[in-house]
């Protein structure tokens, strides 16, 4: 059985999107398919059809999910993703007091609705520098790793 996952994002500036993008790059490295998606283009549904699922926010106003994301966080509270592997992401800025606040609450929600989140969220300043692209990588890379190598045999 080859691994699946899914990462759905969403980015004002495009900072979070290449986030994204690397992070599939490590997913794929690892031996993983990888879908990534813009949460303007994926239906809350499409998280149950992939082994893995990597949601990437950034963070607005007071530590809050932007609004592209609030009809999507709302209907996965319908959703059971016992049985699914999880982690979150986003792209931050330090100048504000809630700094990645949005991936506290991406994370929150996946482990409510069951799934096993296995590594902790990843907040990226702005832009990313050389050493947080291969962070993502890494990122990417670890959550397969943690997710479905060894213990699970999936891949």
């Amino acid at each position: 059985m080859n691994a699946t996952c899914l990462i759905v994002y969403a980015s004002m500036t495009g900072n979070t999107e290449e986030l994204a993008s690397f992070i599939g790059d490590g997913i794929q490295a690892a031996g993983a398919t990888v879908a990534i998606k813009d949460i303007l283009e994926v239906d809350v549904l499409d998280l149950q059809e992939y082994d893995g699922i990597i949601l990437g926010a950034y963070t607005w106003g007071d530590g809050d999910l932007p609004d592209e994301y609030l009809d999507f966080y709302d209907e996965m509270g319908r959703l059971n993703l016992t049985g699914k592997t999880a982690a979150a992401f986003g792209s931050c800025d330090s100048s504000y007091e809630h700094r990645g606040g949005a991936v506290d609450i991406l994370t929150e929600k996946l482990a409510e609705l069951g799934a096993e989140v296995v590594l902790a969220g990843l907040k990226i300043d702005l832009a990313p520098t050389e050493a947080e692209i291969e962070q993502c990588i890494s990122f990417g890379q670890t959550f397969v790793e943690k997710s479905f190598l060894t213990e699970r045999g999936i891949l």
